[in-house]
């Protein structure tokens, strides 16, 4: 990675992370910093296309839709399913959260056209939450499950978050991107 594009990521961390505290602590009134935190990395994971679509099949194609993530899901064991589980939490909650509009059109004449992806995921946090953890870095079982129980809540937040960066990106004339 060149000192160029980690600097430009260290800088959209600082920016996510202070935004995010913004939104939950002060206007939400939400304390609790390891969520708020791990919602601040998912941001910064998901700034590019390729972690959000970085889960595949055995044949190597890109899981695009949830349908075929909970497929995947289900032909896996241990903490890959885990991973798997936790990824379909966080891209639910990614795209009801930051891109509701868009999360409506991607579900419109695919796969996931009868899914409910707030059901989804707030199901998968949970499933992901009683599943074995690696050694990677995974989020604890308690951040999990307390995703899972506030779903609304943090999709509700991640909302107030884009708006932020929205009215942050407006005053500074500057787009969001890595």
């Amino acid at each position: 990675m060149t000192a160029d594009v980690s600097g430009r990521e260290e800088l959209l961390r600082r920016f996510f992370a202070g935004v995010t505290q913004y939104a939950f602590a002060v206007r939400m009134g939400v304390a609790d910093p390891p969520l708020v935190d791990y919602l601040a990395e998912m941001l910064v994971r998901f700034a590019k296309s390729d972690a959000m679509y970085a889960m595949r099949n055995p044949r190597g194609e890109r899981l695009m839709q949830v349908t075929d993530m909970l497929a995947e899901a289900q032909a896996r064991q241990g903490a890959a399913r885990r991973r798997l589980h936790c990824h379909i939490g966080d891209f639910t909650l990614f795209w009801t959260g930051v891109y509701p509009e868009i999360a409506d059109r991607m579900r419109q004449g695919h796969k996931d056209s009868l899914l409910d992806y707030r059901r989804q995921g707030k199901r998968n946090y949970y499933i992901a939450s009683t599943l074995p953890a690696d050694e990677e870095a995974s989020p604890p079982d308690d951040v999990l499950k307390r995703l899972s129980d506030n779903f609304e809540l943090c999709v509700y937040g991640l909302t107030e978050v884009r708006r932020q960066w929205e009215q942050r990106e407006g005053e500074s004339g500057a787009p969001l991107l890595l």
